[in-house]
């Protein structure tokens, strides 16, 4: 059954914008605009100001990758630039973060990366057998690697039994720089799905966000999915 054929006739919203003429409205929605058109000059600035921060040195870590002990530098794989997502590892769970997992289920089409001189990739505190049987099991499309027997995880803001971060890393030569970090909701900015959602008139449905009297809300993450729901939708089974 399509979902048209299961809707009833008496299938309210439930709830409504007010309702209006053409007109009022496209007046409305280029006032939105102008606002809209700032705040994207706006992240313009900021990607300049971040474009011109300064960087640090990293010492020479070694990683592990699915064939292996890994350099940082090497996991460039010849290019200057490498994106770094710290995905959380909980030891002997079956199904890891689900912030975590839902995040970089979206990423499945990097190659155009390659254009810009970077690469992004995953590292986890766990172990790199485990690490790549779950990206398996989730259906995850990008390289991961291990920072068990490392501190870069630890080092970059990501230490064992703790958060997540995204991390962004510049090469020179056999020198690898760290230029940029952020967690937290700082990684929405790289995401696709919550700009999606931000989109829909009732938004993320989430306590926090200011909306009109009526709308539906509900608890902060209700509508995401878990790991269990990434392995089902994309994993190998």
């Amino acid at each position: 059954m399509t979902t048209s054929e299961s809707m009833q006739p008496d299938d309210r919203a439930p709830a409504l914008p007010r309702i209006t003429d053409q007109a009022t409205w496209q007046a409305e929605l280029d006032a939105l605009r102008k606002r809209e058109k700032a705040a994207t000059r706006e992240l313009d600035a900021i990607a300049a100001q971040r474009r011109r921060l300064p960087m640090v040195r990293m010492p020479d870590y070694t990683l592990e990758g699915a064939s292996g002990p890994v350099r940082l530098v090497d996991v460039f794989e010849g290019r200057h630039q490498l994106i770094v997502y710290s995905h959380m590892w909980h030891p002997g769970e079956e199904y890891q973060c689900g912030g975590c997992t839902y995040f970089t289920s979206q990423f499945t089409r990097l190659e155009f990366l390659g254009n810009y001189d970077a690469r992004f990739v995953i590292v986890t505190q766990g172990p790199i057998d485990e690490a790549v049987a779950y990206r398996d099991r989730v259906g995850n499309r990008m390289t991961w690697y291990s920072t068990a027997h490392s501190s870069f995880g630890a080092d970059v803001g990501a230490p064992p039994h703790g958060g997540f971060a995204l991390n962004v890393f510049l090469r020179d030569g056999k020198d690898v720089y760290r230029t940029w970090h952020t967690d937290g909701r700082g990684t929405e900015q790289v995401s696709h799905t919550f700009p999606l959602i931000d989109l829909l008139p009732y938004g993320r449905q989430e306590e926090w966000q200011d909306v009109p009297e009526g709308w539906p809300q509900g608890d902060a993450y209700a509508g995401w999915p878990d790991s269990p729901d990434i392995a089902r939708w994309y994993g190998r089974a």
